[in-house]
């Protein structure tokens, strides 16, 4: 790296600015640090320096504005934007300004090094930010920790993109915020969002639904019908739920992303499939292609751009902060007083698991609105359910908030598998398995059919709903298993858990 390239940084902060140049000097550059953008554009002004970090808040100007200002004249200097103060918003702005890349503080030196490396090597092209109409183009998408904001960073860098996004996370987690968070930020923004549950429309009318169809097309169609991909004209369709498409509907869509168009049910004029498709799903489709029930060839039409939205327990330092959010929104859509939550209540708020994840949260917090008395929410009035308490995270305390803490229970199901596969591994004594996938595939399986059967008291019809599968096939693995009917032999789950 030749020791003449030159990297300016702007940095109110004079710790950041010495820890920057340090190592920046060491890795061979020649760096130069200014307290403001307006000292660093002084500087710059006659074309000096080969890439910019700049922070986003100082006195005189953000470093967006900054960014804003050096692009104008040379769209070409890679710029990297630094902040404490995190936002899907600053994101957005920062990645349509035609940032290199965007990092929260605290970050990691070796990789603000290694991004300095690699800007030197490109040219970053200069994104001019489309004056759209004013709206909320960040729906409420709130996190500080580190994998909201790699969600963030990734929406950031599609801003001006048209893929395919396919989205993944467990249930309450925000996938439709999210995907709507996607489609403000693209360019079809001024077009229309339309999503539809695929697990709300009978089977036999999915196509219908989804490519509309012509008059007198089956019975019961006495008039023409628009279907979303049209009613999604110019604009993004989110097909929610997508793991619960049925097979032949599948083959329909993949046809459609693969051609581009589509006919009406019943119709012989063929049409152009001219949308943006989002779509998302809490289940697992690569363990559903293994099953047989999703097409892999759609599956990686699907998922030219992943996003996985994280679970609320996996963020657990977000917690607080969407619960003042909710708070204060649940307070003006009920004109009420804002209340707010004690150290207690925050503590036991943090150390709850949260099946239901942001949506069970915010549920909670309407509630706690409308119900509490007083200002203050005390712990006694979360009534948050005890077996679905985890200790405290680290920083909030001893935990003394009257909920106990779950005995080796795993974090996620990812752990709970990784320590089946162990216990199956270390009982081999070092012999190299031939059935590990039956065995340990069987175990999941067996803890997955009597954890059911428990919820639903023994009903098979709720049973099978609830795992996606037919009754028949309910049936049979409950006979294969060898688990009885809960209502007739109540076996203790937390054996069943502990041999998984």
């Amino acid at each position: 790296m030749s020791a003449q390239r030159t990297i300016l940084v702007a940095d109110d902060d004079r710790a950041v600015r010495f820890v920057l140049e340090q190592a920046l000097a060491r890795a061979g550059f020649q760096v130069r640090c200014f307290d403001s953008g307006r000292a660093l554009l002084e500087f710059a002004a006659d074309g000096s320096g080969d890439l910019v970090i700049t922070d986003i808040m100082m006195p005189g100007g953000s470093g967006l504005d900054l960014m804003k200002t050096l692009k104008a004249s040379r769209p070409w200097l890679p710029v990297i934007v630094i902040t404490a103060q995190s936002t899907l918003r600053h994101a957005v702005q920062a990645f349509e300004g035609g940032a290199f890349e965007y990092l929260a503080k605290p970050f990691d030196i070796h990789q603000v090094v290694e991004l300095a490396q690699r800007a030197m090597e490109q040219t970053q092209r200069s994104v001019v930010r489309d004056p759209a109409r004013e709206m909320d183009r960040f729906g409420g998408v709130i996190g500080a920790s580190r994998a909201m904001q790699e969600l963030f960073r990734t929406i950031g860098r599609l801003a001006n993109s048209d893929m395919t996004v396919l989205i993944h996370g467990e249930s309450g987690t925000g996938k439709e915020l999210i995907a709507r968070a996607v489609h403000a930020n693209s360019p079809r923004r001024s077009g229309p969002f339309i999503a539809v549950n695929m697990a709300a429309i009978p089977a036999n009318l999915i196509e219908s639904e989804l490519f509309g169809h012509e008059k007198g097309a089956f019975t019961g169609a006495i008039s023409r019908h628009i279907g979303h991909f049209e009613r999604a004209r110019d604009g993004a369709l989110l097909l929610d739920e997508i793991g619960d498409m049925p097979l032949e509907a599948q083959t329909r869509l993949l046809r459609v992303l693969q051609n581009g168009a589509f006919t009406r049910v019943g119709g012989a004029e063929t049409l152009r499939a001219d949308v943006r498709i989002i779509a998302a799903t809490h289940q697992n489709l690569p363990a559903a292609i293994v099953a047989g029930r999703f097409r892999e060839d759609l599956f990686h039409r699907l998922n030219v751009t992943p996003l996985h939205v994280p679970s609320l327990r996996s963020r657990v330092e977000d917690i607080p902060v969407l619960a003042e959010f909710f708070l204060a929104r649940a307070a003006r859509q009920m004109n009420m007083p804002l209340k707010r939550f004690t150290p207690e209540s925050l503590e036991r708020l943090m150390a709850y698991d949260w099946p239901g994840n942001v949506r069970e949260l915010e549920n909670l917090i309407h509630r706690l609105m409308a119900l509490t008395p007083g200002v203050l929410i005390h712990p006694e009035y979360l009534q948050l359910p005890v077996s679905g308490t985890r200790s405290a995270p680290p920083g909030t305390g001893s935990g003394t908030t009257g909920a106990p803490a779950a005995v080796n229970e795993p974090a996620s199901l990812e752990e709970a598998v990784e320590r089946a596969i162990t216990r199956h591994l270390a009982a081999l004594g070092g012999r190299e398995p031939d059935d590990l996938y039956d065995a340990v595939m069987g175990q999941v399986e067996h803890y997955l059919l009597a954890r059911v059967m428990r919820e639903t008291r023994g009903n098979q019809v709720k049973a099978a709903r609830m795992l996606g599968i037919n009754r028949n096939t309910l049936r049979k693995k409950i006979q294969e298993v060898r688990i009885g009917n809960p209502n007739i032999d109540d076996r203790n789950l937390d054996t069943e858990a502990e041999a998984f």
